[in-house]
């Protein structure tokens, strides 16, 4: 039988099992059984071959064990088993989460979008019917209020008047849909924005809780909520490794556990302490964004309280930039309203995968079991070794790490989540490791160690230690999640077209190409300009010097001028200039006036001539 035909067999076992697990009553979602018959098949107790035909009677055998392992309800292997995929089908990051949001917003609003990009209204009433839906994508976009609340619909319609009258519903038709759809954007922020406005001034905004105030009370309450619960779980941890160890030193302590389910219960209270820790980091980083949040909305409202003031009309671009930056913070915290209220319902529903271990193991039982018993922390433990160390000089061919040797120690990959590697094979307990020992690098993996001997054991035969931890995995399927053992089992995937959900509980480790680069120059440049390698070009500048020497100018001259320098000369500018060198005067004399007597002769030979002078004078002019 073909590899493809025998994954085909598989996936019909998958689909007998979840038939007759739901005729007993028991309806389990297609991955929780998958995983099931994974880890029925890896377990070599149960004799399965992925290499080998399976026979019809395989076959049978193999829906027997899984339905039996599936029904068993006092297992606390198979509430970690569903605990796991229940994290690992609904747990999102928080960009996964708030892009999924979007989405889900943007499909509600789909039909109110296109109701409005594609309406081409002529008439009057067309008009109004247009704009009161402008109003109500504007009241949903933001998520403040319903459109059956009369006295947030009228918020919304005199905030969306103030900023696009109905007078402007004639250029918005004109407007291609693309275009359309970013001013409804852009108004349903404006409007947003001035209702949280008025709401600060007290004039309005009462359907709109106070999302900052409930933030900060809520926050500090889920995060003391996980912290006792998460302290619930190491507490546990704690005992059942107490227990573990107790039984390892003296085995006939308490010969009646050995029929009882102590290492499946550890591994469940550890892969619930792994996801408590996961959601109580989100929360904190939460809290960080919520405090920075409440910094920047308080500082925009003042900013934009002393610019409106008792103001009667202000310019929309000094407004405007501020009320979508109110509507952009306010979206932020609805965002981490809601990463919050999902963080939490993650959190409560995990509890329910605790109950089977804590109903075999009730505190009144432990206590008795731990009579006598030193039950030790897992930060005491860590402390008990932090001053023994791994001596480097007896592993000549293994590369020991060490964090205050290792700038990028917290960027290493910790194989098995961080656990001893030797006593998982050998023990089958996850104890704490302790990286002050020493880190192991093997294979481009690190490992870390719970004692200085643990260490010492691993390094001596690693491969052997590592192929112990999968055979482990093998029989507790729970722990190839907990030890993040995904890369050791991807070969087997029967159910890998069968599942086309969202992901599935024994995805790969994704994977991606890198490079690095180092830099060129670490240390600060000290290039020294003037050097020359070539050893003609050092000839040409001493000949060049050395005719210099011998030339005799009246010009200063440079090695960088020459046979190229530039002169300018600065001259005076001719200017305009006028000068006077006499002046036009006058005077009024009298006008001569002389007259000759006798000119033309007489009776007598001789002429006598007599001069009269009448001319006036000067006093008399």
């Amino acid at each position: 039988m073909s590899g493809v035909m025998t994954q085909s067999a598989i996936k019909r076992i998958i689909r007998q099992v979840g038939l007759e697990c739901a005729a007993r009553g028991q309806t389990l979602s297609e991955t929780l059984v998958a995983f099931m018959v994974k880890a029925v098949v890896l377990d070599p107790r149960n004799d399965f071959s992925m290499d080998r035909i399976l026979t019809e009677i395989d076959m049978q055998d193999l829906i027997k064990l899984c339905v039996t392992r599936l029904l068993d309800t006092t297992n606390p292997s198979l509430s970690t088993i569903k605990m796991q995929v229940y994290f690992d089908m609904n747990y999102a990051s928080r960009d996964e989460l708030l892009s999924e949001q979007e989405r889900v917003l943007q499909g509600r609003l789909a039909p109110v979008v296109r109701a409005i990009t594609e309406s081409a209204p002529c008439a009057q009433e067309e008009m109004e019917n247009v704009y009161q839906k402008i109003v109500t994508y504007a009241l949903l976009r933001s998520g403040l209020g319903s459109p059956t609340n009369i006295e947030a619909v009228r918020e919304v319609t005199a905030a969306l008047q103030s900023v696009f009258p109905r007078t402007e519903m004639t250029t918005f038709i004109s407007l291609s849909k693309k275009d359309k759809e970013q001013q409804l954007k852009d108004l349903a922020m404006l409007v947003t924005g001035i209702r949280l406005y008025n709401k600060k001034c007290q004039k309005g905004g009462s359907s709109i809780n106070d999302l900052p105030d409930i933030l900060n009370e809520a926050i500090p309450l889920a995060t003391r909520t996980l912290d006792a619960r998460l302290h619930s779980c190491q507490l546990r941890a704690h005992c059942y490794t107490a227990l573990l160890d107790s039984m390892e030193k003296d085995p006939h302590r308490h010969p009646q556990l050995r029929f009882l389910k102590v290492k499946e219960a550890l591994f469940n209270v550890r892969q619930c302490e792994v996801f408590l820790c996961i959601l109580q980091s989100n929360v904190i980083t939460s809290a960080q964004e919520v405090e920075s949040l409440d910094v920047q909305l308080e500082a925009a409202m003042m900013l934009l309280k002393n610019i409106v003031q008792d103001k009667t009309s202000i310019e929309s671009k000094e407004v405007f930039p501020l009320f979508m930056e109110l509507s952009k913070l306010w979206s932020s915290f609805q965002d981490e309203s809601l990463l919050l209220s999902f963080l939490t319902n993650m959190a409560d529903n995990l509890q329910q995968f605790l109950e089977i271990q804590s109903q075999l193991f009730p505190e009144q039982m432990l206590t008795s079991l731990l009579e006598g018993v030193t039950v030790k922390s897992d930060e005491e433990r860590i402390k008990e070794t932090m001053e023994t160390r791994v001596n480097v000089s007896d592993f000549k061919n293994q590369e020991w790490l060490f964090p205050e040797t290792d700038d990028n120690f917290d960027q290493l990959l910790i194989q098995y989540h961080g656990f001893c590697a030797l006593s998982i094979g050998v023990k089958g307990i996850t104890l704490p490791g302790n990286p002050a020992i020493g880190i192991l690098m093997h294979k481009e993996k690190y490992y870390v160690f719970s004692s200085k001997e643990a260490a010492c054991i691993f390094a001596r035969d690693p491969d052997k230690f590592i192929q112990l931890n999968v055979e482990k995995a093998k029989q507790y399927a729970e722990l190839i999640q907990l030890l993040e053992l995904h890369h050791q089992f991807e070969y087997l995937v029967p159910h890998a077209q069968a599942r086309n959900a969202r992901r599935g509980s024994m995805k790969p480790l994704p994977k991606c190409d890198s490079g690095t680069q180092t830099d060129t120059h670490i240390l600060p440049p000290t290039i020294v300009r003037s050097y020359e390698w070539n050893e003609w070009e050092l000839r040409r500048k001493a000949i060049k010097l050395a005719n210099l020497r011998r030339k005799l100018t009246h010009a200063m001259q440079t090695d960088l001028s020459h046979m190229r320098r530039e002169n300018s000369t600065q001259v005076y500018l001719p200017k305009d200039a006028a000068t006077q060198t006499k002046r036009d005067n006058s005077s009024n004399v009298p006008k001569p006036q002389i007259f000759l007597q006798g000119l033309r002769g007489g009776s007598s030979p001789t002429t006598h001539m007599v001069t009269v002078d009448l001319t006036r004078p000067l006093d008399e002019t």
